[in-house]
């Protein structure tokens, strides 16, 4: 049974330390509070019988989804009139994700220790982004901690809906592209050798057709590692082109001018800004800061630098449509959209009918690209396929035709 290392005070204060043996955090918590300790802080002791091993990206992680359930009933217990620390103690308490559970047990700690909710929520940025802490500190200060914990919910969820068609809509294709290409390379390393060995008894010079297959054939057989490093390379170049700003900056540009895809990404990029921003400043985040945090996480550096450019314009004191429109990266719609609501004075009114609309936008991008994307799949894969077969059967019918004459 593992041995687990806590600190905590009793009914009068007391500080109490020591090790206690349990299954897990939770029965090591419900056998301190049983003996009128509240834990503060719980940690496995570590020792030759209990070394865990982790790999990185196989952990458990936090879903988002888990992430949502946690601010929904985080809301209502608040609103219910619960005190902070005990919502944080039921929460910790009922999470079936350990990881989750330590991580809700430390921000308790740090609440109890003076921090407020933000601060403590701060010392956690792989579960808790700048986005959620800002927002939670602007509750805490104007004193509506359920209403923001609501809207991060509903803003969370919308996030990951938008998130999941993007990838609904590359999920086909990569997959159909995957399957083709091990098809292809099937008929090149196990197939064409044998219509090759049939080939040389013939004689005769083969087709150019015939000739490119085969030729493929033989690279793809005995010179793969070229391939392969030809590929790794590229990956490489990519990722470290990526790092520098000039090659990220270059990159993300070209896949907003991409054909189709280009234009989806254009308008989750919108619907996503609108939605932050709106959501940012509905809930009392300074404009200025909400920018900040907005462009952070945009997830396009071209996006970014237009945020940025607005951010600047706006805290010299003219307006944050203007430079918008100069990037060329919103639509005019939205430019103009957000004109008329700084001059009404409505702009996270009018910021959520934008990404209202937007995520409609995306959703008819979505479908529209599925329709594009099956035909197209499928000719490819005709052209692909069919001209192997052809290729390999040109011979055969051009020495039927030899012998029929």
């Amino acid at each position: 049974m593992p041995t687990f290392v806590y600190t905590g005070r009793t009914a009068s204060g007391e500080v109490r330390k020591g090790n206690i043996d349990a299954m897990n955090v939770a029965q090591a918590t419900a056998t301190l509070r049983r003996q009128q300790i509240i834990p503060s802080t719980i940690t496995e002791k570590k020792g030759i019988g209990s070394i865990q091993i982790r790999i990185p990206g196989m952990g458990p992680g936090i879903t988002t989804k888990e992430l949502v359930v946690f601010t929904r009933q985080f809301a209502t217990m608040i609103d219910a009139g619960l005190p902070l620390v005990q919502c944080l103690d039921i929460l910790a308490s009922q999470q079936d994700n350990q990881e989750f559970q330590r991580v809700i047990n430390e921000v308790k700690a740090s609440v109890e220790g003076g921090s407020t909710f933000a601060d403590a929520l701060k010392k956690h940025p792989k579960v808790f982004d700048s986005l959620f802490v800002n927002l939670i500190a602007a509750g805490e200060v104007g004193g509506i901690l359920d209403i923001i914990l609501n809207r991060l919910a509903n803003f969370m969820e919308k996030a990951q809906k938008l998130k999941n068609k993007i990838k609904s809509a590359l999920t086909y294709p990569l997959a159909v592209i995957v399957i083709a290409t091990l098809v292809v390379t099937g008929l090149l390393v196990w197939v064409v050798p044998v219509f090759e060995d049939m080939f040389e008894g013939f004689g005769q010079a083969l087709p150019a057709p015939t000739q490119l297959v085969v030729g493929m054939s033989n690279f793809l057989r005995y010179y793969w590692y070229v391939l392969i490093g030809g590929l790794v390379g590229v990956f490489i170049t990519i990722r470290q082109a990526r790092r520098t700003e000039g090659g990220k900056r270059f990159t993300d540009g070209v896949l907003l001018r991409v054909p189709v895809f280009g234009d989806l990404l254009r308008k989750t990029a919108v619907a996503r800004f609108t939605r932050t921003l709106g959501t940012m400043m509905s809930s009392g985040v300074p404009i200025l800061e909400a920018l900040e945090i907005v462009a952070k996480t945009a997830g396009n550096v071209v996006v970014e630098e237009a945020i940025m450019k607005a951010r600047k314009s706006l805290s010299e004191g003219k307006t944050l449509a203007d430079p918008l429109a100069e990037t060329k990266v919103f639509p005019p719609m939205v430019t103009q959209m957000i004109m008329v609501g700084e001059s009404t004075g409505a702009m996270d009114t009018m910021l959520s009918k934008i990404a209202d609309f937007y995520e409609d936008e995306v959703d008819v991008a979505v479908e529209a690209l599925t329709s594009l994307i099956e035909p197209l799949l499928m000719a490819f894969l005709g052209v692909v396929v069919g001209g192997l077969v052809i290729a390999l059967y040109l011979p055969i019918f051009q020495i039927a035709g030899a012998a029929g004459g």
